[in-house]
C-alpha cells in the first residue's frame, strides 16, 4: 500500500511552547489510521497543518505524494474533514447546510444524493430542522455528512464521537469502517476513546507532548501484558 499522508520532522512553536516536536510518521492508503494522545499532547495541531490552516515552524507534508505547502488547492479538493465542533449554520436547516457546502466544493448533487449522506449519519428524518436546535452529537454527524459530499479520498477526523450517545458512537464507527472497508477510503482519526480506536483502528500514531511515542499496527503494539490500547497507552505515557 501506497503512503497516503508522510510527514517528517513536524514542528510548531507557539511563543514559549512547542504544540509538535519533530514529529514523523506515515498513513497508508485504505486504512484506518488512529490518532491517539491525552489532552494538549499536539493531536489538533497537528490535524490543523495537514489541513493548511496553520503553517508549520518546521517540517514537510506530502499528502497523495504532493509537497502540501505547493499543492494546496489541488489537494484539499480530495480530502474531507470534521474538526472539533463543525463550522455549520445555525439558523440554516440540516438539508441546506449540506447543499450549501455541496455548491461551496463546486458540485451541484441531486436532492437524492444529499437526502443519502444525511440517512447515512441518521439525520434524513430532521433533514428541514433548523440546526440550532440539533445537540452537539447532532452537529457532529451532520459535520461528518457534509465532510463526505464531495466523495473524497482521505477523511481526516478530530474527536468525531464527541457528545454521541452509544448508539451514536457505534453508527458513527461503523460509518467509518464502511468507508475504509467498503469504499477505500483512507481514514485518519484522533480520539480520546482508546477502546473505539482499538475497535476500528489498522494502524495507531501515540504522541505524548508533541513527540511521537510509537507508530505501528494495532495487534503489534498488544501483548499478553498490554492486553488493550488503553494498557499500552498508560505504558507508554506515564
Amino acid at each position: 500500500m501506497s503512503d497516503i499522508i508522510r510527514v517528517q520532522h513536524l514542528s510548531k512553536q507557539f511563543d514559549e511552547i512547542k504544540a509538535v516536536d519533530d514529529l514523523s510518521f506515515t498513513v497508508k492508503q485504505g486504512c484506518v489510521h488512529g490518532f491517539l494522545g491525552q489532552n494538549g499532547a499536539g493531536k489538533s495541531t497537528t490535524i490543523r497543518m495537514l489541513l493548511t490552516l496553520i503553517r508549520p515552524t518546521e517540517g514537510e507534508i506530502e499528502i497523495f505524494g504532493l509537497p502540501l505547502s505547493r499543492n494546496r488547492r489541488q489537494i484539499l479538493r480530495r480530502i474531507g474533514a470534521v474538526i472539533e465542533k463543525p463550522d455549520l449554520y445555525k439558523y440554516l436547516s440540516a438539508y441546506d447546510n449540506i447543499r450549501l457546502f455541496a455548491r461551496l466544493s463546486g458540485i451541484k448533487p441531486e436532492r437524492s444524493r444529499l437526502m443519502d449522506q444525511l440517512d447515512r449519519v441518521g439525520l434524513s428524518a430532521r433533514a428541514q430542522s433548523k440546526v440550532h436546535t440539533f445537540s452537539q452529537g447532532m452537529k457532529q454527524r451532520l459535520g461528518l455528512a457534509i465532510a463526505l459530499v464531495h466523495n473524497p479520498d482521505l477523511v481526516i477526523l478530530d474527536e468525531p464521537v464527541n457528545g454521541l450517545d452509544p448508539q451514536g458512537i457505534a453508527d458513527i464507527r461503523n460509518l467509518i469502517l464502511h468507508l475504509s472497508r467498503e469504499e477505500g477510503k483512507t481514514i485518519f482519526v484522533s480520539s480520546h476513546l482508546l477502546s473505539e480506536m482499538e475497535m476500528i483502528a489498522d494502524n495507531m500514531l501515540i504522541i505524548d507532548k508533541g513527540r511521537k511515542v510509537v507508530e505501528g499496527p494495532v495487534q503489534e503494539l498488544l501483548t499478553p501484558e498490554k492486553r488493550s490500547l488503553e494498557d499500552y497507552f498508560l505504558s507508554l505515557t506515564r
